[in-house]
């Protein structure tokens, strides 16, 4: 089986085990590559076109010359450059979690499927457009929390874990409470990932995230392969 590939951005904040960063997270090989630049700040808060899809092509092409077999990202704002990664490499590419929405509703069709984000107010129907997911789609994000908004977008050094799983229990509670027919979850942060089990206990439902999409990737992929 060959690597997944993971597409990085620039970043200080803890990756705790669980997180899309951490090597230890994944039971399968996987290589990173870091996009100078790509901070949490210019991607979310800011225009990530803005000069930053040449590099991210750059690099996924670098992955695939390493014999990435699947590529994706650590960011579900990327879900913008989906087209654009997609037709750059020869090897399958989601570059967001968000591209599960649509999956799981064909498979809840009577129930609704609800995103977490990172920030809410910058989750804008273009990012759910790009993924293929519904523009009506309920979002709920962690910025009116105490603790991974803060640390995550301000590139904070020291993050509370259990603070921080706080914040992902809260806003599906907030998420549950907005959609009485709630039937599954789809983290667009791929940091929450670590809080994933805690949050399907908590409300009672599926979750998924960036992690099942990377294992969905690896899942149907080929050997390694070298050279793009």
């Amino acid at each position: 089986m060959g690597p997944l590939g993971i597409l990085m951005l620039e970043t200080r904040f803890p990756r705790l085990l669980g997180d899309v960063g951490h090597p230890d997270t994944w039971p399968f090989p996987v290589c990173f590559a870091t996009v100078a630049a790509a901070t949490p700040d210019r991607v979310v808060q800011r225009e990530p076109a803005a000069g930053l899809l040449e590099p991210f092509v750059a690099a996924a092409r670098g992955l695939v010359d390493e014999g990435a077999v699947a590529l994706t990202t650590s960011c579900g704002f990327l879900s913008l450059f989906q087209s654009e990664l997609a037709a750059a490499v020869t090897v399958p590419v989601a570059t967001s979690s968000l591209t599960q929405v649509p999956w799981v509703q064909a498979l809840l069709p009577d129930r609704q499927v609800g995103v977490i984000t990172i920030d809410a107010g910058r989750l804008t129907p273009a990012h759910l457009a790009a993924a293929g997911a519904p523009a009506d789609t309920p979002v709920v994000g962690t910025e009116g929390g105490r603790e991974l908004s803060r640390v995550v977008l301000g590139d904070l050094s020291d993050l509370d874990a259990a603070a921080a799983a706080a914040d992902v229990l809260e806003a599906g509670a907030e998420l549950a409470a907005q959609c009485p027919d709630l039937g599954a979850v789809v983290l667009e942060c791929t940091n929450m990932a670590p809080y994933r089990a805690a949050l399907a206990q908590s409300l009672g439902c599926p979750v998924f995230d960036i992690v099942t999409l990377g294992h969905w990737l690896v899942s149907g992929a080929g050997p390694a392969r070298h050279g793009g």
